[in-house]
């Protein structure tokens, strides 16, 4: 999962300030220093021969202005989701792991992805582009994904690098001679946008992905015909 970006920022005074945020830096102002100090003092008892009557006030103050504050400067963690789906397609091993192997011919099949350009200096490297009109809105995202070392004829495997985070893998399974089992699973953190349908967005990708391995066979079966001509 992507690191969650979390800033919180705590005020005391109208020139005391504390900046957190999640590379762990810390940025402290000397008039936060001396704001603290004077407060501890208070907060000890100290300001008042150590009786204790300020620091009982302040303790409430403290604590009704910062309980109040924290809860909106945390950010919400972003949901992961996975999907599997499998077909048996009728064409040998080796001809379901070429053709899936051939990242730029994806968006051939895949009903939502638009584009796939391999990288010509990193050839394991590829940016991805997704367009799609879903949940009454267009949408678009982009990402360049790494792929991982494949096991020739069983595993493709990736994750991103950058842009929209996912990953996944394919595997294939022989049945046969002439025909083998193809299963693809994709994991991704839902975007912000489509937080609200979350719920939907998984079945909703299982469908599409069903889709593109009906039309996978299809490529695969025209590739093979064509192949041996």
């Amino acid at each position: 999962m992507s690191a969650t970006v979390v800033s919180v920022s705590l005020v005391k005074t109208p020139t005391t300030t504390i900046s957190l945020s999640s590379s762990s830096s810390y940025s402290v102002s000397f008039s936060f220093i001396r704001g603290y100090n004077r407060y501890r003092r208070r907060y000890n008892g100290e300001e008042d021969g150590g009786s204790g009557s300020r620091s009982h006030s302040y303790r409430r103050f403290y604590y009704q202005n910062n309980t109040k504050r924290s809860s909106s400067f945390i950010s919400p963690v972003m949901e992961w989701q996975d999907c599997t789906v499998k077909m048996e397609i009728d064409v040998p091993i080796s001809v379901a792991y070429t053709c899936y192997a051939d990242r730029e011919a994806i968006p051939r099949w895949m009903p939502f992805i638009s584009s796939v350009r391999v990288l010509e200096d990193k050839p394991d490297l590829s940016r991805w582009s997704l367009k799609y009109k879903a949940f009454g809105r267009d949408i678009e995202f982009s990402w360049l994904a790494r792929n991982m070392q494949p096991i020739p004829n069983q595993k493709i495997h990736w994750r991103s690098m950058e842009g929209l985070p996912n990953r996944g893998a394919v595997r294939f399974y022989p049945k046969g001679p002439s025909s083998c089992m193809v299963e693809l699973t994709v994991s991704y953190e839902v975007p912000q946008l489509l937080t609200p349908v979350a719920s939907a967005l998984q079945p909703f990708l299982e469908s599409l992905l069903v889709r593109g391995l009906e039309r996978f066979a299809k490529f695969t079966k025209e590739y093979s015909r064509d192949s041996t001509v």
